[in-house]
């Protein structure tokens, strides 16, 4: 077991750089802003990447030894490359711990895990929401009280196109009157899946001390328990002692079962 978990916090990172807005609360990028309250933790060895960077800052080096990738993306799902998808899948179902934030719900790599299409309806109003912890013993929601709420976010809605989950830990109601899962737990291969909604890149969500807390007990909570390598191995020398065949069945293709060739 490791001493450390490690944590790769990836952004688009475009939305900061093209709407004043978003810069205004977020001037250095989401990915930042979580970074910096996850590396308070001192289990936690956290770093950042970016679609700009080359190989979209996730290189093969880096995934392998990555524990937990947290996804936030919004903008730019095109532009994000297949081959790092692939890598990304490949890593999960290995054992790597994936995070998928709000609007990354339509994310590539999301929806590959996923296998279906994760839509959703939405409406963008400053609503109040207030998300309902449904599971209080699992460990990602460790530290809550029965509900906490946001003042101002983007509503999600049902139906939420997504294979039933898990585990579902949160339960979001809306000002509007809808209601959303917002907290959904996969395992995939040998790595998990956690969704969880809040996080809309216009308001501080990512500054709320239970949104930290949610996000920090899931990168626990998502850290491998095991890695094993996805590979689909020949093997043969075999544990116990094979007896030789009758040769001339053998190379025939015939086998014989009480006196009848099947």
């Amino acid at each position: 077991m490791k001493d450390k978990i490690s944590v790769i916090v990836w952004n688009e990172f475009v939305h900061e750089r093209e709407h004043d807005a978003v810069k205004a609360v977020y001037p250095d990028g989401i990915h930042l802003a979580i970074a910096a309250f996850l590396k308070t933790d001192k289990h936690l060895v956290v770093e950042t990447a970016t679609l700009d960077q080359p190989e979209h800052g996730l290189t093969e080096d880096r995934l392998a030894g990555c524990d937990v990738l947290l996804w936030w993306g919004h903008m730019a799902h095109d532009k994000v490359s297949d081959v790092i998808v692939d890598r990304v899948q490949k890593r999960v179902l290995e054992g790597m711990g994936l995070i998928v934030l709000h609007s990354a719900h339509f994310s590539k790599i999301f929806r590959r895990l996923m296998g279906t299409n994760c839509s959703l309806k939405w409406r963008e109003a400053e609503e109040q929401e207030r998300l309902w912890v449904i599971e209080p013993s699992h460990p990602i929601a460790a530290g809550l009280g029965q509900y906490f709420e946001l003042p101002y976010e983007e509503m999600y809605g049902e139906r939420f196109d997504i294979p039933s989950p898990d585990e579902t830990v949160f339960l979001s109601w809306f000002e509007g009157g809808e209601v959303f899962r917002s907290g959904c737990c996969w395992n995939r291969g040998h790595g998990r899946v956690f969704y969880f909604r809040p996080g809309h890149e216009t308001y501080p969500t990512y500054y709320d001390a239970n949104v930290q807390k949610v996000i920090t007990n899931a990168v626990h909570w998502a850290a491998p328990r095991v890695t094993l390598i996805d590979e689909c191995p020949n093997v043969p020398i075999s544990l116990n002692p094979i007896k030789a065949k009758d040769t001339h069945f053998a190379k025939a293709g015939i086998i014989q079962q009480g006196g009848k060739n099947l």
